[in-house]
């Protein structure tokens, strides 16, 4: 029973870099990266597109509940997706706000270095954008014009909110409130 104990105290006194958030961060890397090994890149962001959409009507939810409003103003669309963001550890500011669209940038990932060569885990951001945008502002369309995931030093995400006939500008995802 002793011996057990002394290998447990000296286990437990390890410096590891090993933490929940870490942790979490690095199973999602693997999924995305297996996906994009298994199924392709586009397949990879289809399952991401999922899960990245629902995980957005549920923060979506969360700031309606948390501002006791039903629907949100484009400046609040705007506010709350730096926020969450924010919270999550990115770094994300406004670029450009209009009633046309929303540029943001970002200086920081919430997945940190995990997101280098994953571009599928950029999905989420996309989605969980468009979500929020779409269910508030009755349409968006996310474009993932520099990321970090694709090398770039630093993210810039255009929300369009007005929905374009001209195909060579239709880059990104498209997203309409239900």
């Amino acid at each position: 029973m002793v011996q057990t104990s002394l290998l447990d105290d000296q286990i437990k006194s390890l410096e590891l870099p090993i933490e929940r958030d870490q942790f979490l961060r690095t199973i999602i890397r693997e999924l995305a990266g297996t996906l994009q090994d298994v199924v392709g890149i586009e397949e990879a962001a289809g399952f991401l597109n999922v899960v990245g959409y629902r995980t957005g009507q549920h923060v979506n939810q969360i700031y309606h509940h948390g501002l006791q409003l039903s629907n949100l103003s484009r400046e609040q669309v705007t506010a709350v997706l730096v926020d969450w963001k924010r919270r999550i550890q990115g770094d994300f500011y406004v670029i450009e706000e209009s009633d046309e669209k929303i540029v943001l940038g970002n200086r920081k990932c919430p997945f940190a270095e995990q997101v280098e060569g994953r571009e599928a885990m950029c999905v989420m951001t996309s989605n969980i954008f468009g979500a929020i945008a779409a269910d508030n502002l009755g349409y968006a369309r996310v474009e993932l014009k520099d990321t970090i995931a694709r090398g770039a030093k630093e993210c810039t995400v255009i929300i369009h909110l007005q929905p374009s006939d001209a195909s060579e500008e239709f880059a990104g995802q498209e997203y309409f409130k239900v």
